[in-house]
Order: C-alpha cells, then sequence, then structure tokens
C-alpha cells in the first residue's frame, strides 16, 4: 500500500508540473462559454516568389531553417498549393505595417506566386488567384480594400508582387480599390502624404510610401512628390475607401 501511495503522490507531482495546452491558465479555473467563434484574418496579402519554377518557392516556403511560409502558393499554370492552414498565421509579411495595423501576419492570408517579378503574370495564375480570392471573401468577409501587396505593407523593405502585377482586373472583381483615369482634381491644400496615411501606408519614410502606391496603382517606379493627377488619383482612391469602409456606414 506504500508503494502504491508514493506511486499515485509522484504521478500527481508529475501532472502538476507537465505544460498546459495553449491558451490555458496554470492558476485559472476552467469554466467553458458558449459566446465565442475563430479569429478570421481580415486581409489578404500578394506576394511574388522571385523564382523562375514553382519548385524552388516550395522548397523555401517550407524549409524549418528559412523561417518563412504563406498560406498558399500558386504556380504559373494555376496549380494551387496549400501550405498551412487559413486559420493559423503563417510568416509571409514580416516586420509590416497598414492603417496603423503593425502585425500583418496575424491578420492576414499570405499568398505567393510564382514569379520573377520581371515577367507577366501568367493568365492560368491569375485566373486561379480570383477563384481563390472569391472563396477567402466568402469564407472570411474580407473588406475590399484590404486585398494589399507585401510592398505596400512594408515599403521600405519590399517592392513584391511588382509593377506588372494586373491590380485593375482584381479590383473589378471586387478585390482591392481602383479609380479610371482620370478622376476630378483633388481639393485645394490636399495633402498628399496625410491621403497616403488615410489610405493605409507608412509614411515615416514619405518616399518608399510614394513608391508603393505609385507601383500598385500606376504600374510605374519612383519616390518623388506626387504629381496633381497623382494626387487627384489618391484622392479618388480614399473616397472609394470611405464609401466602402463599414465602419463608416
Amino acid at each position: 500500500m506504500r508503494l502504491r501511495g508514493l506511486a499515485l503522490l509522484l504521478l500527481g507531482l508529475a501532472a502538476a508540473c507537465a505544460p498546459l495546452p495553449p491558451g490555458q491558465s496554470r492558476d485559472g479555473r476552467w469554466q467553458p462559454s458558449p459566446n465565442f467563434d475563430q479569429r478570421r484574418p481580415n486581409f489578404v496579402i500578394l506576394h511574388q516568389t522571385s523564382n523562375d519554377n514553382v519548385d524552388k518557392a516550395l522548397a523555401t516556403l517550407t524549409d524549418p531553417q528559412r523561417g518563412v511560409s504563406a498560406h498558399y502558393l500558386i504556380g504559373r499554370d494555376g496549380a494551387v498549393l496549400q501550405l498551412v492552414d487559413e486559420s493559423a498565421r503563417a510568416w509571409h509579411a514580416g516586420a509590416s505595417w497598414w492603417g496603423g495595423s503593425t502585425d500583418l501576419n496575424s491578420a492576414s492570408i499570405g499568398i505567393e506566386l510564382d514569379n520573377t517579378g520581371e515577367e507577366p503574370f501568367a493568365e492560368p495564375q491569375i485566373a486561379a488567384l480570383l477563384v481563390l480570392l472569391d472563396e477567402l471573401r466568402t469564407r472570411h468577409r474580407i473588406p475590399a480594400a484590404n486585398y494589399l501587396a507585401h510592398g505596400d505593407v512594408a515599403p521600405t523593405r519590399k517592392v513584391d508582387p511588382g509593377r506588372l502585377f494586373p491590380w485593375r482586373r482584381l479590383a473589378q472583381q471586387g478585390f482591392g480599390l481602383w479609380c479610371e483615369t482620370p478622376p476630378a482634381a483633388a481639393p485645394a491644400g490636399f495633402d498628399a502624404l496625410l491621403g497616403l496615411q488615410a489610405l493605409g501606408y507608412d509614411t515615416r519614410v514619405p518616399g518608399a510610401a510614394r513608391a508603393a502606391f505609385r507601383r500598385h496603382f500606376r504600374g510605374s517606379e519612383g519616390d518623388a512628390e506626387l504629381a496633381p493627377d497623382e494626387q487627384a488619383l489618391l484622392h479618388c482612391l480614399l473616397q472609394k475607401k470611405l464609401l466602402r469602409d463599414p465602419s463608416a456606414e
């Protein structure tokens, strides 16, 4: 009986030292509530792999030593590979900022498009992307304004998916904002830097924010001050964002 009692004591001590399940307090008493749901992503961040074939990209995105991933990888032929569950946090955005959010990994789904960055995006790839984006919108109710480039959320570090990406085509399907040119002129006294910040950009390095804006909405490069027609475009995009923002209703 003594041995049995000692064994039970040791088992109890071992249980006390065992690690707790994630998200559970050691001192708290578990009293489950039915009033919750799963956290859901609110952004989609699009990337390019900068590789010349999908196998190289897949090797990088699944290498434990590299520490990078994405939820999806789409090849040039339109084949879609899922690498991380949508409810999990993939490591794709890195140090990032958009509209005050500083951890886009925790709030987004990352999609890698196999592309060198210097080539047009293949038609089967874009067609597959549009199907996937429609599924994500249905599942997670992601607002139209929240389909972004990696270069948008990390303008001092990244330029992908690059100036050749067809943002206008995506926006026509409700994935992102777009204004057809020429929009009406911006009002007198319009502050372009504040406008970029209101759209979502991190403006601590103004030139990087301007370059990211041009890459996304003009398909061009350059970090100079925004010209009048570019300010008009920015003002138009802000109006569209306001109209589509549920918090403004």
